[in-house]
This record gives C-alpha cells, structure tokens and sequence, in this order.
C-alpha cells in the first residue's frame, strides 16, 4: 500500500449523515460526502492484509464472506490514498457495473470480512467505493461507452432490477441488441420504488439508466409479460431470454382479523409512498400521518417502514421481531470472517430515537391476532412474547406464559420478507420450480438455464430474496452464459 502505517494512525470515520430532525422533514438522501482528505486517510487504512477476503464473494453458511462482485478492493484503496481517482474508478468499473448503488444501499459484507476487523474497526470500504463513482460522474469520466460492432442477435431481458440492469449491461458490450421488458412506469425494479428516496434518490437511477440507453439498450415499460407479451411473441422475436424478476411473493402473517383494514405489505406502502413524490407526498394511498404504526419484521424493509412513517408524520412507530437483540460483539458462532450479526443503529432507529425518543425495535415478540373496530379498521395487536430454546438438539421459539400484550394500531405493515418470485410469469413459461419455489436452474450454481430451452433466469426470481450485490453478480454470470450460447447459435447459423 501507499501509506503501510495508515491502518495503526487514522482511526475508522463514516460518512457523514444530515441531522436527524432536519432530514425526516424531507426526502432527501441523508448520507453526506467525505471531504478528500478524510477519504484518503480512510483508503490508507487498508492494510496490505496478503490474503484480502474483503473481496472474496462467497456464501458459507448463510453467511456472506467478503463482496459478492469481488471488487479489486485493496487495488483501488491504494489508488484512492494516492490521489488517483480515475485509475481508482477504472479497477472498480472492472467488477462493478452499478457502485452509485452498491455504494449507498449494499450492506457492505466485505467491510464485515476486512482483516483488520479482527480487533479494530473495519476500513471504509462502502464509502470509499461511493465517492470513486461519484467523482467520476462529477470529472466527466463516466460517460456513455455503446459497442464498436453488433452481432445482430437479440436478448431480451424480463425486469429491470439490479440482475436484469446487469445482465443487459454485460449483453450490450457483447453486441448484441437488448430489450428489457419492466411492468413498471420506470425502469430500476425494486432500486425505483422499493428503496426509499433517502437512501437512494431516483435521480442516481436516471443517471444510469440514460447512460445505459445512449449505449443502446432499449427500455419498455408498462409492459408485463404475460399480458402485454407473450411467452411466444417473445421466443419468436428474440434469440434468449433471461428472467430477472425478482423474488416478490409476500410472506404474510397467518393471524386472525388478518382482513382488517389498515394492515398492508410493507412493500405495498413503500412503493406508493415513494411514487407519491412525483406528484403529492400526502396523497400516498397508504399514508401514516397521525396514526399509530407498528412494523412486523426485522429487516432492512421494516427500517425503511419506520424511516417513511416518520416522514409522514405518525404519531407512533414500532417494530416487532420475533427474534432477541443481537449482541454488541461477534459471538462464538458468528467468527469473522462471517458478516457480523452485531447490534446496528440504522438510519431510521436513529431518527426514531432523536423524534420520538425511544428505539421503535421490539424484541422476541410474535403477533397472535388483530383486533378490527365496528367498521372493520384495525385497531389493536394482540402478541406474545417468546424466547429461544434449545429441545432435542434444535433451537426453537417457544411461547412465554402469561407474557400477552395489547398494542394500539391504525397501520399495520407487514415486512416478514418473500417466499420467492410471483408465480404468474413462471406459470406463463411454464417453468420448472425448486422446492423452495424458486426458477429451476441447471445446477444452482453458474448454469443459469431454465427448463425451457433458450430461457435463462438470474437475480432473486432463481436464488430467493438477497442483496443488490448478488443480484449484480448473477446478472453478469448470467450475462456470460448466454453471451457463450449465442455465440455457439452463431457460428451454427454462419455454417
């Protein structure tokens, strides 16, 4: 490295972030750039490790290793100390068709696997990979790169989420001619609606997707195949077609009154509050001003449930888990270089605590029933708490006696996550399903063909509910799959 002393000199320092009374009055991103020097200071951190699993991209035991993308992390973090931002971008565009995205809503497993995060705080690898793309938008650096030459064959790509966007990405530097097929108004799948504003502006989508459509690539929206395209219309016009359709299908809450008015999916609400913004925020179908909210489910979703409810201004927000608080360092059975399953304030948890005073994170509690008032509106929960035993080898949640609870409620929001994908275009292809309801692929891992001949599947719709990063990851592989099959259609064809 540059700097072979920084990592025992310069300590951790995260981006920035907007006050948190400021930034719930508004829906702007709440993350603010580092100035130069912190961030070669932080890039100096890295610590010429020898054996970086920070990039390694590995799943292990449910566990993320290092990035899923296997970003050339410590190469572009010594060019960053160096003050060579446009060498930096060049080594991270190698790896990484989207960082403006991984850089702000990716969980960041290769900070958890960095090896100085054995005994100190990890280097600053998510913000350091934000400010390489975003100096390279602000430089001018970034710009539209279509193909020299066309093959003159055609993919089509069903969903513009991050696999999809990938997949095309890769496909039209091969040559050929991409269409992908988006049944919303705007392309971005989940990054455009399901991920709020404050997290990631729509304008950064737009950015890229301009730059993606001067290289060629061409978007339909509105159109869902199945309805507006069908499966054979599509095998007619193109030469392969890759599903990435994400994994959407809600997981819900087999509760009694689950009918009630006021209970809806989490990603219901996150959509429609965010495409609110276009035009009127208080005009979100679902809206939370003045009620009493409460979240059911842990994750990332729920956050972004309680972070929008705040800026709508309810009157309450909670969240329930059924699972206890994680601990504030690594247990036994979560070694690095596992992601760290520790405890974590996000965005959201920080903003309740500075509005409303109190952490809205509710621990080892499991919903029994809602309770509707004459008109059939939601009105209260009925939970119990649980806790974790161990029974015949095997941890199991068990029911805490005399432990129940009635919690008032005007919006419920239910963000337990996905079973898989929605099975209406698989219906439509009639494609072979895995026993966990997923697309069927070859062999799970890089062969990403379907059961039907010239179909490929990539992203969510085929491994189940992930992060961006793999979604990315998969979009490339698949990318070069299909990119090796054509070529073989080809050279039957030229014989």
């Amino acid at each position: 490295m540059g700097y072979l002393r920084g990592f025992m000199e310069f300590s951790r320092k995260d981006q920035q972030t907007r006050d948190p009374i400021e930034r719930i009055k508004d829906w702007e991103e709440y993350m603010i750039r580092l100035d130069e020097k912190d961030l070669k200071q932080q890039a100096a951190r890295c610590m010429d490790c020898g054996t970086p699993f920070c990039h390694t991209g590995i799943n292990f035991d449910q566990s993320d290793i290092g990035c899923p993308v296997n970003n050339f992390i410590p190469e572009w973090n010594e060019l960053v100390s160096e003050g060579d931002w446009k060498h930096a971008l060049e080594r991270l565009e190698e790896t990484n068709n989207f960082p403006e995205f991984t850089g702000r809503v990716c969980p960041a497993p290769c900070e958890g696997s960095c090896t100085l995060a054995i005994n100190d705080d990890p280097v600053a690898i998510k913000t350091i990979e934000n400010e390489i793309i975003e100096r390279g938008f602000d430089e001018g650096w970034v710009e539209a790169n279509p193909p020299q030459h066309r093959t003159g064959q055609h993919v089509a790509v069903i969903g513009s989420g991050p696999a999809g966007l990938a997949a095309a990405d890769q496909l039209n530097q091969q040559g050929h001619y991409v269409t992908v097929y988006e049944r919303d108004d705007r392309p971005g799948g989940l990054l455009m609606y399901g991920i709020p504003n404050m997290k990631l502006e729509k304008d950064t989508i737009d950015r890229r997707i301009n730059l993606l459509k001067e290289e060629g690539i061409t978007f339909e929206c509105n159109t869902e195949v199945g309805k507006d395209m069908t499966r054979e219309e599509l095998k007619q016009q193109y030469d392969a077609v890759i599903l990435c359709t994400g994994a959407q299908e809600h997981r819900d809450v087999p509760a009694e009154n689950r009918d009630s008015k006021g209970i809806h999916f989490a990603m219901d609400y996150l959509t429609q509050s965010t495409k609110a913004l276009e035009t009127d925020p208080d005009q979100a179908p679902i809206h939370a001003r003045g009620k009493n909210v409460i979240v059911i489910g842990g994750g990332d979703t729920g956050a972004d449930c309680v972070a929008t409810a705040l800026r709508q201004e309810c009157n309450r927000v909670v969240q329930f888990g059924k699972h206890p608080a994680s601990p504030e360092e690594r247990e036994d059975d979560n070694p690095w270089p596992l992601y760290p399953m520790t405890f974590k304030l996000d965005y959201g948890y920080k903003e309740s605590l500075e509005a409303k005073e109190e952490d809205p994170r509710k621990y080892e509690i499991l919903t029994q029933a809602f309770e509707s008032d004459a008109d059939g509106n939601v009105k209260s929960l009925r939970t119990v708490r649980v806790e974790k035993v161990m029974e015949d080898g095997k941890l199991v949640t068990k029911e805490i006696p005399n432990s129940e609870e009635i919690w008032e409620a005007d919006l419920v929001l239910v963000a337990i996550g996905f079973t898989g994908p929605e099975r209406e275009v698989l219906e439509h292809f009639g494609l072979k399903l895995d026993e966990r309801g997923r697309i069927w692929t070859v062999d799970g891992t890089k062969d990403y063909r379907t059961s039907e001949e010239n179909v490929f599947a990539a992203g969510d719709a085929r491994r189940g509910q992930s992060l961006v990063v793999w979604a990315i990851r998969e979009g490339r592989e698949v990318a070069e799959q299909v990119g090796q099959f054509l070529q073989t259609e080809e050279t039957v064809n030229l014989v």
